[in-house]
């Protein structure tokens, strides 16, 4: 994992933790938009590792399609996954909830284990 996705995750696992946030309401989505950024920074590291550094440049859903086709699937399952729902919570709408702590430490988790 690059010193960036791990950099991301440290500080979304330190608004999870709740340990002088000063964003109150708003820790939920910053977190979530913390794990999302680390998890598309490790999607561009593992592309980089694997000799195939142009998909590094491709959008976040092409690298997801690709990761589908050509790592294990278990682990692009929970990649791909982790990305939507991660996606789906960083867009604010007034009439959804913000993820709970249990998803945020699940996603975090997710990529964390990519991430290696």
């Amino acid at each position: 994992m690059s010193d960036d996705a791990r950099e991301l995750l440290a500080y979304a696992r330190t608004l999870l933790g709740g340990v002088g946030t000063g964003a109150e309401g708003m820790w939920p989505r910053a977190c979530a938009l913390l794990t999302r950024q680390a998890l598309e920074n490790a999607l561009a590291c593992y592309w980089t590792r694997r000799a195939t550094a142009k998909l590094a440049r491709a959008t976040a859903r092409s690298q997801l399609i690709c990761l589908s086709m050509l790592a294990d699937p278990d682990m692009a399952g929970s990649v791909v996954m982790a990305w939507i729902e991660l996606s789906n919570a960083c867009h604010l709408h007034a009439y959804e909830l913000a993820p709970t702590a249990g998803e945020l430490r699940r996603w975090i988790e997710a990529v964390g284990s990519f991430a290696v």
